[in-house]
């Protein structure tokens, strides 16, 4: 992989688009996340007020909505990003590990009300599936997290809280969707078998990471 410093988010794209995949954070294989892979200036800073400074994370919001990249835990329920290039084998890869939920589930439930509202985000979603008691949270995020290895659901786009002075603050909520909403039936649409897909993903995951074991390897692709 040609590992070079990056230090805009416009370059980060071209980036993406140049390997397929990209985890945002350590993925347990050397080099292989955004984090490693942008400047110093970019990562997490804590500032003398106490406050923070990260341009990486600010950056995945105006990625995936003018990038044309897919975003979403995808990477062993870690997040990242995909290229449209390679979303088709992917999605058809992973919805063959982790078919569309069983009837009567609580994942159909999340699905169909993520269906009926076009996108929420993550907190209405939870209240609109009637997740509110306590420690209701940490499951209903698992749930979430299910789905989104499985390609159901995906990132549209992050949103923040404004303050008194109309600034964005905080670490942001995802505003979720699915990926035939937000991207089209037919970018969701793969000429090749669930094999085929992983055949072609394994391949390309070995010439780009020729650092990372087949075991690595086997762990991103899920």
């Amino acid at each position: 992989m040609n590992i070079k410093e990056i230090y805009s988010s416009a370059q980060l794209v071209d980036y993406i688009h140049e390997i397929g995949f990209l985890p945002l954070l350590y993925s347990g294989i050397r080099g292989f996340s955004a984090e490693e892979v942008v400047s110093d200036d970019c990562r997490y800073v804590l500032l003398p007020d106490g406050g923070w400074d990260w341009p990486l994370w600010k950056w995945k919001g105006e990625i995936v909505r003018e990038g044309g990249c897919v975003y979403g835990k995808f990477f062993d329920k870690k997040a990242g990003f995909i290229s449209r290039e390679w979303w088709p084998d992917f999605l058809n890869y992973r919805r063959s590990r982790h078919p569309a939920p069983e009837e009567g589930s609580i994942e159909e439930a999340i699905l169909m009300t993520l269906r009926k509202n076009g996108s929420l985000i993550t907190r209405e979603l939870r209240a609109a599936c009637a997740f509110n008691g306590p420690k209701m949270r940490g499951r209903f995020d698992s749930f979430i997290t299910r789905l989104q290895m499985g390609c159901h659901i995906i990132t549209e786009d992050f949103v923040y809280p404004i303050d008194k002075h109309g600034h964005e603050y905080g670490w942001g909520w995802s505003l979720l969707t699915t990926p035939e909403n937000l991207l089209g039936e037919e970018a969701c649409h793969c000429e090749h078998s669930p094999e085929e897909s992983r055949e072609r993903l394994f391949s390309h995951f070995k010439s780009l990471l020729p650092q990372a074991s087949d075991k690595q390897i086997l762990k991103i692709l899920g």
